[in-house]
């Protein structure tokens, strides 16, 4: 029996271990097979500097980040079956690790004395935590899914793209419940040229501890307990025809919880949010009319995918994601800001077998200069000079991050890599090019190659001195066992070289072995 007294996540994983351990329990005494995938993996990597190059520690859920690194992790996975109309899943997957840690700056006030002083702040990672553990049910097209469950873009390519601007897994999973469409549905009377696919989750922001050690308690600010929403909708086109076009938008918030403000290492207000039901339909269907348009912190992007089939068989995709965070990026007022990337795509392994070439471009987001005369109503000055974009970033709301690393884009560094203990994007107006490529030029054998230039401005309130820079590479090998079934390796090495993100070097070996079992099959 689950006890109502436990705080809300804690009864969530209370509920969703109890699932898996009923499932476990009875599946033996079913007439049918139950099926059980299982991973087991071991991971070393080393380098110099702090952190591990950007491009070894980026879209990996958030499992890396360290330079030095010694990682254990093993789960259980049972999947939904796709041959009937119902169907339940489940998954738990557990993380052990040693790392180096980091030096961060704190600073610690005395009161007494009415001044302070900088302290070292060492943080690493923790040594042992839960990395997904979900249960969730399928219906015909729709699902629910409810847990910590790592998950990829929506339309973009996750091993080669540089990362989807909302949610790219480039961040651990949050704690949500999350329902929708589980692939592209046809829309009725359309006779199956158009399709829908959408998304609905609210999860709870679990990084509070992460956020008050690495905090530097000197300026900004610190919101603690928030809630996180995501939504999308797409429309796409019939998939079966040689050309085929996606459009849609998503968007992802955060709202609710404390926000506590920081100068000169002094906390100056407070304010809690309202985290009620109304504030959840705000989220779902936003009121308009002044400030109650809008409800908490909120990320968007416009995304168009163009699709064509060539006749070998490979696909091209041209694609394009708009950032927006209010009315002046949905109304595509920011310029050429945006993800834009061309894909190829072979229809049979070979020596290059995937390619994706992206630009990105954050660099035309308004400043902090802003006039909106619907917000004074009866001032006299009617001019508008909308602006205050900051993408990733909000005046009351933690940055477009979890446990540090970006829920978006990890093009934009970080908050995990301010050793200042400033927890917002230093640098988000950028600008530069990425490049993926991969194949398998022998059965077994894969490669990829992912890199990539950016250079920074810092952003439109607290803009750079000088503009900074930073060149990335990372090659990776990955040889799969003929001889033994679901056993892999796989090899990186990568660095990073400039002004931005300083000069690395480093290099990780990891060791997989997949499979599965089956229990239950009695008559």
């Amino acid at each position: 029996m689950i006890d109502m007294n436990m705080k809300p996540m804690a009864r969530a994983a209370r509920a969703v271990s109890v699932a898996v351990a009923v499932s476990l329990w009875s599946a033996p005494d079913t007439c049918a097979e139950y099926k059980i995938d299982y991973k087991v993996e071991a991971l070393g990597n080393v380098g110099d500097g702090t952190f591990a190059p950007s491009y070894i520690a980026a879209n990996r859920h958030g499992v890396l980040t360290q330079t030095n690194t010694i990682l254990f992790r093993g789960g259980l996975f049972h999947p939904w079956q796709t041959d009937s109309r119902f169907s339940y899943g489940w998954g738990v997957d557990l993380i052990g690790d040693y790392a180096n840690a980091t030096a961060y700056g704190r600073y610690r006030y005395n009161a007494t004395t009415g001044s302070g002083s900088w302290d070292v702040n060492h943080q690493r990672p923790q040594g042992f935590w839960i990395q997904q553990l979900f249960g969730e049910v399928r219906y015909r097209g729709v699902f629910l899914t409810a847990g910590l469950k790592e998950r990829q873009p929506a339309l973009l390519d996750y091993r080669l793209s540089s990362g989807d601007l909302v949610e790219s897994g480039n961040s651990r999973p949050i704690p949500e419940v999350r329902a929708g469409f589980t692939d592209f549905q046809n829309i009725p009377f359309t006779d199956g040229w158009v399709q829908i696919q959408g998304e609905i989750s609210y999860g709870k922001l679990t990084d509070n501890g992460w956020l008050k050690n690495h905090f530097n308690y000197y300026t900004g600010h610190i919101n603690l307990g928030a809630i996180y929403s995501y939504k999308r909708c797409f429309l796409r086109t019939n998939p079966m025809k040689p050309f085929s076009a996606t459009v849609g938008m998503q968007v992802g918030a955060m709202f609710g919880g404390t926000t506590s403000w920081y100068s000169q290492g002094r906390q100056t207000s407070s304010q809690t949010f309202s985290r009620g039901i109304k504030e959840f339909f705000r989220m779902l269907i936003p009121k308009d009319g002044g400030q109650s348009y809008y409800s908490g912190s909120s990320l968007g992007s416009w995304d168009v995918h163009l699709r064509y089939w060539l006749r070998n068989g490979a696909t091209v995709r041209a694609y394009l994601q708009k950032p927006w965070e209010d009315g002046s990026g949905i109304g595509f007022l920011n310029g050429f800001d945006g993800l834009w990337g061309l894909e190829y795509k072979s229809a049979f392994p070979g020596v290059v077998s995937g390619v994706v070439v992206e630009y990105l471009d954050f660099t035309n987001q308004s400043g902090p200069m802003h006039w909106d005369p619907d917000d004074a109503t009866g001032s006299s000055i009617t001019t508008r000079a909308e602006g205050s974009d900051d993408y990733y970033n909000n005046h009351e709301y933690n940055s477009w991050a979890y446990y540090g690393m970006s829920i978006g884009t990890p093009f934009l560094p970080a908050p995990i890599y301010n050793k200042d203990g400033y927890l917002g994007f230093v640098n988000n107006r950028v600008r530069g090019f990425h490049v993926g490529v991969e194949g398998e030029p022998v059965r077994g054998l894969k490669y990829r190659v992912l890199g990539g230039y950016r250079k920074g401005w810092g952003s439109g309130y607290v803009p750079a001195f000088e503009s900074t820079h930073t060149t990335s590479m990372m090659a990776e090998v990955q040889y799969s066992s003929e001889r033994v079934e679901g056993l892999s390796i796989t090899a990186q090495v990568g660095f990073d070289t400039g002004t931005m993100l300083g000069d690395r070097v480093g290099g990780s070996v990891g060791l997989r072995y997949c499979g599965d079992f089956t229990l239950g099959g009695r008559k």
